[in-house]
């Protein structure tokens, strides 16, 4: 599998993307190709090699007319769509990022997608930036984008609505759910183009993944910072194992005086707050009473909320936690249809290249109460009508 990693350290941006696409070895005059087609007003993508805190990095930067247009996000995807240069796929997922992006414009200003305008990123060079992003990861041709957690900077800056804090009100839109690393620096870090970039390509976030790298690309920001270099490394290589990896926390408690349907009810709230997994064990505890441990499985975005809950509704006194590495195999959603109707699963590839198809639970469950079958035939008959209509040939 091939996997690109971007790797944060000083934010990102726009233009960052770009350097450390086209310093990964993408072709610049191919992204420049595609840009010409919008019939931007003399907009040309230039490059230099530059110095951020003693270390080297590619600089893109884009030259154009001056002008004042505010667009609108329709403006900007019929340009795209006009393009006869853009492939479909450079086509399609540069409007997922302007419409992500307006989504996050539109919510602020407390507007509509159809309405709201686009003021920084509505310019010619953010548009050249997204779509010469789009039109880079399309030719970087990987399987899974990887992006570590995301620092936004601190201290305040001048918009058009006037000064706010950052990460500005779009930024922290676009990132939420998404990790953040703390910062020291006292300037905006992370741009809402950088932050539309990662919240739309990015499959997952964390540390770099295991695999062999075959490129480093370097993209340098503006500003020379004193505390750090203002650089963004992409890593482009392969999955050195059969299997992906990440890196997960484990939350722990042991409970011996609070009852099964507290705990049950603990559970509950936990997995809607999105753990990945709870489990509980019975044990021993001191002074020969009967307890239980309970265990959580999560993501580091996910801790503070979690231990939240377990606080409030267990009342322990502490919870222990510890960083895991995790194997998985790669999985994508799968329906079958059955006499009962569709029924929902997941495909897993295996080490060998084989699929494994297994059913959902609660999708053979609805089926079930419906028609009023044991679930065992349920699954039986999804399992077959997977192996009889699905299955690829060997």
């Amino acid at each position: 599998m091939r996997i690109a990693y971007f790797d944060c350290a000083s934010g990102i941006s726009g233009d960052m993307t770009l350097g450390a696409l086209v310093d990964a070895g993408v072709d610049l005059q191919a992204i420049q190709a595609g840009i010409d087609s919008l019939g931007l007003p003399s907009c040309r993508l230039t490059t230099a090699e530059v110095k951020r805190h003693g270390f080297r990095g590619c600089k893109v930067s884009v030259e154009h007319e001056p002008e004042k247009a505010h667009r609108h996000l329709h403006h900007i995807t019929e340009k795209i769509d006009a393009s006869t240069v853009l492939s479909l796929a450079q086509r399609e997922l540069a409007k997922r990022i302007f419409t992500r992006l307006g989504e996050a414009e539109a919510k602020v200003h407390g507007s509509t997608l159809r309405k709201v305008h686009f003021h920084e990123v509505g310019a010619v060079d953010s548009i050249a930036d997204i779509v010469g992003a789009a039109i880079g990861i399309t030719l970087l041709n990987v399987d899974r984008i990887v992006c570590s957690p995301i620092p936004t900077g601190s201290g305040a800056i001048e918009i058009a609505h006037g000064r706010v804090n950052v990460p500005a009100p779009a930024t922290a839109e676009l990132l939420t759910g998404i990790p953040l690393a703390a910062a020291s620096v006292q300037a905006e870090l992370t741009t809402p183009t950088g932050a539309a970039l990662m919240a739309t390509l990015a499959d997952e976030f964390g540390p770099l993944p295991a695999m062999t790298i075959r490129a480093i690309g370097v993209g340098a920001g503006d500003k020379d910072f004193k505390e750090q270099a203002n650089l963004l490394r992409l890593f482009v290589g392969e999955t050195t194992g059969e299997l992906a990896g990440d890196q997960i926390w484990v939350l722990e408690t042991n409970l011996d005086d609070i009852s099964g349907e507290l705990i049950g009810h603990c559970t509950a709230l936990l997995l809607e707050a999105g753990a990945l997994d709870v489990y509980t064990a019975a044990i021993q505890m001191k002074k020969n009473r009967p307890g239980v441990t309970l265990s959580v499985l999560c993501g580091g975005d996910g801790i503070a909320r979690l231990e939240k809950i377990i606080f409030r509704e267990t009342k322990t006194l502490g919870i222990r936690r510890w960083p895991v590495s995790r194997h998985k195999l790669e999985r994508r959603p799968c329906v079958v249809e059955t006499p009962w109707g569709t029924i929902e699963g997941k495909l897993a590839t295996l080490g060998d290249g084989s699929i494994s198809f297994s059913p959902e639970y609660e999708s053979c469950r609805r089926v079930a109460q419906e028609h009023n079958v044991p679930l065992k035939d349920v699954y039986e008959t999804a399992q077959r009508a997977y192996e009889t209509t699905q299955r690829p040939a060997s």
